[in-house]
């Protein structure tokens, strides 16, 4: 089964931006729907930005306009830039198809404090 790693978190003050990657074991273009997810503590994950095999995206509505997904089949990457980070964006950040796989990488931290 593919494997995902996600990297490219950290300490961010509010307002500031990060750009996460997530690399795959395998080819991730057979998977028609790619996205990003994260979990806050004491909080259920949660879809934040997803891409299709087209370059069609799609974003909640907590990040639309400040969140950009992207997807490089060549390279078995997808990327999510972040701008204008916000408090409420602290969380674990987690890469996957949609819906996803059983298997989940290890995520990334993603901190956004003062």
């Amino acid at each position: 089964q593919v494997q995902l790693v996600e990297s490219g978190g950290g300490l961010v003050q509010p307002g500031g931006s990060l750009r996460l990657s997530c690399a795959a074991s395998g080819s991730i273009s057979r998977f028609y729907v790619m996205g990003w997810y994260r979990q806050a503590p004491g909080k259920q994950r949660e879809l934040v930005a997803q891409i299709y095999t087209d370059s069609t995206t799609d974003y909640a509505d907590s990040v639309k306009g400040r969140f950009t997904i992207s997807r490089a089949n060549a390279k078995n990457t997808v990327y999510l830039q972040m701008n204008n980070l916000e408090s409420e964006d602290t969380a674990v950040y987690y890469c996957n198809k949609v819906p996803p796989l059983t298997n989940w990488g290890q995520g990334t931290q993603v901190t956004v404090s003062s």
